[in-house]
């Protein structure tokens, strides 16, 4: 689960290099955006952040470097919502996802160790996905208020 960790560009090079990625300035960025962020992007997020700032970047780059980072196992893909697959670091402890209904906010949530092992241990799992829906603290407080400022027509 994410840890408040920041990922410095040294670090991030030494990912890559263990896994045999040559770390393009390109791949370092997606890499880091996934890394430092918290909000488990889509491609096309991704996209339209750091294309800001690489003006040449483009989308075929980073569809790319997304996939040899989920490839390598640096990176898992997430296909929370259908058809959209996000991105979130592999390198983590077991952990869920909760999605609001609301606002589209996705957070993590612990998980206990080993769940995979006490629910079915006659089978060998590597990847388990458990997306939780509802509403986030944020939302529930909007929702719980009456709404007073209606005007009839």
């Amino acid at each position: 689960m994410a840890d408040d960790r920041r990922y410095t560009t040294s670090q991030l090079v030494e990912m890559l290099q263990r896994c045999n990625i040559r770390p393009s300035v390109q791949r370092v960025a997606v890499l880091s955006y996934v890394a430092n962020g918290s909000k488990h992007p889509a491609a096309e997020e991704i996209y339209a952040s750091l294309s800001q700032t690489f003006y040449s970047l483009s989308r075929t780059t980073v569809y790319n470097s997304l996939h040899i980072l989920a490839e390598k196992g640096l990176v898992r893909e997430l296909e929370i919502e259908s058809g959209c697959i996000r991105y979130d670091m592999a390198p983590q402890p077991p952990h869920s996802h909760f999605v609001c209904r609301n606002c589209g906010r996705i957070a993590d949530m612990p998980m206990p160790e080993g769940i995979a092992a006490i629910i079915m241990p006659e089978y060998s799992v590597d990847c388990v996905d458990v997306f939780l829906k509802g509403f986030c603290p944020d939302c529930r407080k909007l929702k719980s208020q009456p709404i007073t400022n209606i005007s009839t027509i």
